[in-house]
């Protein structure tokens, strides 16, 4: 099946969006899935404001539209609500075509935590944008039951997915990347933001050290207020699956995130995990044995640290092997609600017919002007 996927977020970004979109598509593909990705580095861009990693399409439309004629897809799915999936979704209400999208961001908090926008404006932007989607995914049903108590429908839990072989205990003989740091080593990935509570994990009085892996515009104020705190940047591939599996907790402060990729990551080297019960953390950690709870969302995390780190890291790796990316491709292309086979490719005949028209008439005006 032809497969077009229109997203704002794509490499060099570092999140749990990218890496879930770009290991789905690699699997895709892997099953002979013909997949055409529609990304930012494809386009003129600028960068977003606050957020300048997160570089923003500039005059889309147009090329967005030349991109789904040469494709002509049999499935579209729009992964997010910026200028390239606003491109998209008005091409496939223009053109009638069904198309699917996904939640993957909790936008109403982040642009509220940055900017004096109120949380119902972000929602209502929100269900204006996936409202007329055949099929919204969302990552865990805590994240199904609030968008639904916003006025959202048409909701389908996809799960995320994991590499278990580059995310793995640490071997016998690997370098601990942790030697000369006092034990225990609580650990935190991911970008260092105000809308990632990172503050309410380097502020827990624990004993050993604190780790932060990761960049962002809070760092370096993070940095001054927290001098015992250890701030080492940004890490990838085999480098971060070290940090994973050298660490003894991996601590999961968010409360704005829809699923936390991150914490799966931990779960593949063996490390246990302590979380706030927020979305994403509260669907996928009750019940494992692999992590747990503080008692509120406003407090009881550092008891939930030290009462993760009696947790066997054998059980937390045996939980991990539960996920793959496989299945969670599998999952999205079940999900997608492609044409009927007789109407779609009556529609791209059409929609090429109509654009050969288009490319003679000025032509033809320009004889008869003569």
């Amino acid at each position: 099946m032809r497969v077009l996927l229109a997203t704002d977020a794509w490499e060099p970004q570092v999140n749990g969006v990218v890496r879930t979109l770009t290991r789905v598509v690699a699997e895709l593909r892997e099953m002979s899935e013909d997949v055409e990705v529609i990304t930012p580095d494809q386009f003129p861009t600028f960068p977003m404001p606050t957020y300048p990693e997160i570089k923003l399409a500039v005059g889309a439309y147009e090329r967005v539209q030349e991109r789904f004629k040469a494709f002509e897809p049999e499935a579209i799915h729009i992964a997010t609500e910026g200028p390239i999936g606003l491109a998209a979704r008005r091409i496939c209400l223009e053109w009638k075509l069904p198309f699917t999208t996904s939640y993957h961001t909790r936008f109403p908090e982040y642009v509220s935590a940055r900017l004096p926008v109120p949380l119902a404006a972000g929602y209502a932007y929100m269900r204006w944008f996936h409202r007329p989607s055949g099929r919204l995914m969302v990552a865990t049903p805590t994240m199904r039951d609030e968008l639904e108590a916003h006025g959202f429908r048409n909701i389908s839990l996809w799960a995320k997915g994991l590499d278990t072989e580059l995310f793995r205990p640490r071997g016998a003989g690997e370098p601990d990347v942790f030697a000369g740091f006092a034990r225990p080593i609580w650990l935190n990935v991911g970008r260092v933001a105000v809308e990632k509570n990172i503050e309410a994990f380097v502020g827990l009085d624990l004993p050993g050290t604190k780790v932060v892996v990761g960049d962002g515009p809070q760092r370096e104020e993070l940095q001054a207020k927290f001098p015992d705190v250890r701030f080492v940047g940004a890490k990838f591939g085999a480098e971060l699956a070290a940090h994973y599996a050298c660490a003894d907790v991996f601590v999961f402060p968010s409360l704005t995130d829809t699923f936390g990729l991150v914490i799966l990551e931990a779960w593949g080297a063996g490390t246990p995990v302590a979380a706030f019960p927020a979305p994403g953390p509260i669907d996928i950690i009750p019940g494992t044995g692999a992590g747990v709870l503080a008692a509120a969302r406003d407090g009881g995390l550092e008891e939930a640290c030290l009462a993760a780190l009696k947790i066997d890291r054998a059980e937390v790796r045996r939980v991990a092997l539960q996920y793959s990316w496989r299945a969670c491709a599998e999952e999205f292309l079940r999900l997608l609600q492609p044409y009927p086979e007789p109407e779609k490719s009556r529609f791209w005949r059409r929609l090429r017919r109509l654009g050969r028209l288009r490319r003679r008439a000025p032509t033809a005006n320009r004889a008869s002007a003569a």
